[in-house]
């Protein structure tokens, strides 16, 4: 159930006022601590002082609402364009895609060719793409493009996200396993009913660690996608007692989030990667973590009062 600070939060992020003022001054009061920049050349600073502290980096491109095919033709060339950026600067990077902004509800096919330019790209420049995971309502369409892109480009170029409160899930890690795929394991951010996830957190944690443990022991590549400090510890008790190597793993966090725990991590030979935002569509993503959070809002406040 969403809490009342979340759903003040998040009232309060759709008034129009509000909206012109974060969107004008936001990055200055407190965005830039979640969002890596809003051009590539801010995001490439910022991506190499997160790898010159050994933490790696998937490159998220913001922006939701695409609605046209040319809105959606041009996501796919931002994301071409960034692999071909990480190439040219040698960035520890990879990408990650969201497939509405690919312009899966416009046209699947359309999706499809969109999808199929980026990992011929991030095979050319030697990358890899995560296709994001949506709502359950996208969740079919998600895997079976996948599934159809996974023989011509194979583990090494193309992976994907699994979300733990489904229940539809563990079929489908046990599905993906017997591909090889290379899997993001998350709880899942999106508002479902109960006809097709779990509602309560214990629920959702319990599943999780089945996930991640179905498909370690599988012999496939998992990223674990947490911040929680207790799920991290299990995580590394599992891998010792299964005899599993850190190269079959690793930790995933967001940018501007748990950052010590992300270095600590580091300096024990565990490999991080930092999923960081960047973009001019920001707000939606900086509310979200308002909301999550709502203490963070005391950054933006911190903000507005140095002015």
């Amino acid at each position: 159930m969403m809490s009342f600070a979340r759903k003040v939060v998040l009232t309060l992020s759709a008034h129009p006022w509000v909206t012109r003022l974060v969107s004008r001054y936001g990055m200055k009061w407190g965005a830039s601590r979640f969002v890596a920049g809003e051009t590539m050349a801010d995001t490439v600073r910022t991506v190499k002082e997160l790898n010159a502290e050994g933490l790696r980096v998937t490159l998220d491109l913001l922006g939701e609402g695409v609605t046209t095919k040319e809105e959606a033709a041009a996501a796919t060339r931002a994301a071409i364009e960034s692999l071909d950026v990480i190439g040219a600067e040698g960035l520890n990077s990879t990408i990650s895609v969201k497939l509405t902004q690919l312009g899966l509800d416009i046209d699947p096919g359309l999706c499809l060719d969109h999808m199929d330019q980026i990992a011929a790209k991030a095979e050319e420049t030697g990358n890899f793409v995560r296709i994001d995971m949506e709502d359950s309502l996208r969740t079919e369409a998600t895997l079976d493009l996948f599934k159809t892109l996974l023989p011509r480009y194979g583990t090494e170029r193309i992976g994907t996200v699994i979300q733990s409160y489904l229940y539809r899930s563990e079929q489908d890690v046990r599905e993906l396993g017997k591909l090889g795929a290379n899997l993001r394991i998350v709880k899942g951010a999106y508002k479902e009913p109960r006809e097709v996830a779990y509602l309560e957190k214990r629920d959702v944690d319990a599943n999780y660690l089945r996930l991640v443990k179905m498909h370690l022991l599988q012999g496939g590549y998992t990223a674990v996608a947490t911040h929680d400090p207790q799920i991290i510890d299990w995580t590394k008790r599992l891998v010792r007692e299964h005899h599993i190597s850190n190269d079959q793993f690793e930790f995933q966090m967001l940018y501007g989030i748990a950052g010590t725990l992300q270095r600590d991590l580091v300096k024990e030979g565990y490999h991080v990667r930092v999923y960081t935002p960047y973009g001019k569509d920001w707000y939606p993503y900086f509310t979200r973590r308002i909301a999550e959070r709502p203490a963070n809002a005391l950054f933006v406040l911190k903000g507005l009062l140095r002015r």
